[in-house]
């Protein structure tokens, strides 16, 4: 799969951050109505941070994807379920064994409604104890965007035989394919 983006004027913009951004893209890129997937950083302080600064945990920064999406497609909603069952919101500043504030939970919204939404199926996810824990993922307004670097972008796809993704990635992936079929992207 290739991010592609249409020239729609409806397209929307989502920012999720659920440990290693390699993981939550190659899940992302496959969601029928998700039109781009950038890997990137938010929410920290250091201007135009690199990869290395981000894994220092010094830069305040979090992996995130931002993902343009066609919501007459998919919705918001859609993309929240998705978000909060292919990682552990429940483990703070960690996703299995990767580490450091760089892998927390997040959901940073751009406007009131996202906002709403998240509060709301975080808030009834505790409530139902969906999970084994309290939910930690943290629920923030949006900041500068920082996209990675080139070779981070379309990482599964473009290094599916290395270690990581044949360990981590790949798995998440099959998971993610069997519990979401119905809103896979079609193949052409």
């Amino acid at each position: 799969m290739v991010n592609e983006v249409s020239n729609n004027a409806a397209l929307e913009t989502a920012t999720f951050g659920s440990g290693c951004f390699w993981c939550t893209e190659a899940i992302f890129l496959n969601v029928d109505g998700v039109k781009k997937v950038v890997s990137g950083y938010m929410g920290g302080k250091v201007k135009n941070p690199t990869y290395k600064e981000v894994c220092s945990g010094l830069t305040g920064h979090a992996e995130v994807i931002q993902l343009t999406y066609d919501p007459a497609v998919v919705t918001y909603e859609e993309l929240l379920e998705i978000f909060w069952q292919t990682h552990d919101p429940t483990t703070l500043n960690r996703q299995g064994a990767d580490e450091g504030t760089q892998y927390r939970s997040v959901v940073f919204y751009h406007n009131d409604e996202q906002k709403r939404l998240a509060e709301f199926y975080k808030k009834k996810l505790d409530e139902a104890k969906a999970f084994d824990g309290p939910i930690v993922t943290e629920i923030t307004k949006v900041s500068d965007f920082y996209k990675a670097e080139d070779y981070h972008q379309n990482y599964y796809n473009l290094n599916s035989n290395a270690p990581y993704c044949s360990f981590v990635i790949q798995p998440k992936l099959q998971k993610f394919k069997k519990v979401f079929k119905e809103k896979l992207k079609k193949e052409i």
